[in-house]
């Protein structure tokens, strides 16, 4: 879910010909000392308590995208621009400064990115090699690995079928990053709509099975990971098919 805020923030750059980007990457903030702070409270005008929610909400909604903000300069840039006086900079360079800090970051993020992929790869490869000598595990000829923890007896769907499920995604150390068990509310859903290893994996099952499986990264979400999923991460799911939705 995105934050609220640094919609406004983006609006003023917006406004003011700048990119955005500058507060997608942000540090804590120097905090200022409690005696240059302006005295707000319910009582207070509302003029006073507008200017007070704003400047407070976007400094918390940013402080942990910009990591080395100087809140000194920001706080005269934002007066000399609200005051309509002269810059200290023009905006060809504040253009071309904040341009040059998103390259930056972006490098640096890409950066670790690479190296988070690279190390889940090393980390994948040697589990799934251990996991596939364990008894009871079984290997697809695309790399997918299940054991069977129950075996059901109804009709086994095909790729084209929909299907309800219950099921509990961890990561290799046992981070759970999604259950419906959890939430208690199945799923349902065409099984050729979701990751590779879902779609093979469910057509080996039948209808009250409940099939543990170990999906390699290139039948999961790759280098690109998914919201809480890491890049190049190899997934365990407990699934349990439900029924075939007709």
């Amino acid at each position: 879910m995105k934050k609220a805020l640094p919609v406004v923030v983006a609006t003023a750059l917006t406004a003011a010909a700048l990119s955005p980007v500058i507060f997608a990457h942000a540090a804590p903030a120097t905090p200022q000392s409690k005696s240059s702070s302006s005295k707000v409270s319910g009582t207070s005008s509302m003029a006073t308590k507008v200017a007070y929610s704003f400047g407070y909400l976007m400094g918390k909604s940013n402080r942990e995208v910009v990591t080395d903000l100087d809140t000194n300069a920001f706080v005269s840039g934002f007066q000399e621009g609200y005051g309509n006086k002269a810059p200290q900079l023009t905006e060809e360079q504040m253009r071309s400064t904040i341009l040059e800090y998103k390259k930056n970051r972006d490098a640096e993020e890409m950066k670790k990115t690479q190296a988070l992929a690279s190390e889940n790869t090393a980390k994948g490869t040697a589990f799934l090699a251990e996991n596939a000598k364990k008894p009871g595990i079984k290997t697809t000829a695309s790399g997918l690995q299940y054991e069977v923890l129950k075996e059901g007896t109804g009709a086994q769907p095909v790729a084209t079928d929909q299907v309800s499920v219950n099921y509990e995604g961890t990561l290799i150390d046992g981070t759970v990053f999604d259950s419906s068990y959890a939430r208690n509310e199945p799923v349902t859903f065409p099984l050729n709509q979701v990751i590779g290893g879902w779609t093979e994996g469910v057509q080996l099952m039948k209808v009250g099975s409940v099939y543990k499986f170990y999906i390699p990264s290139n039948l999961a979400y790759g280098e690109n990971g998914a919201g809480p999923i890491p890049p190049n991460s190899v997934l365990i799911f407990k699934i349990e098919l439900l029924k075939i939705v007709k």
